[in-house]
């Protein structure tokens, strides 16, 4: 008989859940930092419509960084807060300087890859813990930013 959490799920299911959201916690934090700096550096051409849209990315990628926080605390665990840890544990490098606008959206292309394969991890163990909550959160999430991968592809495939 397993041990249910204070929202009736399983516990050892959660625990599961919570580890991998804490890495997605730490992957988000890393890209988030990244796009500020996409945002400050950018130059030539192209800077008034990337740098507000780099804008618009970062601001989307700091409530995602406290949904998933909540989420974990929902769960009953305590989320990372250490950036030592997040950089550590994250699978999106820390960016350089990036000045030029068609290596930041690839870099910003890239980590979406990272971010949108442990969301569809976090979607197989939240159904397997019949976790609706973080079900429909990463769900959104992952229809949400398969958009802006197109979008954001589009950009530089001109």
């Amino acid at each position: 008989m397993s041990i249910k959490n204070l929202i009736g799920l399983d516990s050892e299911k959660t625990t599961k859940l919570a580890d991998k959201l804490n890495l997605l916690l730490a992957n988000y934090s890393v890209f988030y930092q990244n796009t500020r700096g996409y945002h400050w550096n950018i130059k030539g051409d192209s800077f008034f419509v990337l740098h507000e849209k780099f804008e618009e990315l970062y601001d989307d990628l700091f409530l995602k960084i406290d949904e998933v926080a909540e989420r974990i605390l929902t769960l009953g665990h305590t989320p990372e807060h250490q950036y030592s840890k997040y950089v550590e544990q994250s699978d999106i490098p820390e960016s350089g300087k990036v000045t030029d606008g068609e290596k930041a959206i690839h870099e910003i292309l890239n980590a979406f890859k990272v971010i949108l394969e442990i969301q569809r991890e976090i979607l197989e163990l939240s159904d397997d813990a019949d976790d609706e909550g973080t079900n429909a959160l990463m769900s959104d999430y992952i229809t949400e930013q398969e958009k802006l991968v197109w979008m954001y592809a589009s950009y530089v495939n001109k």
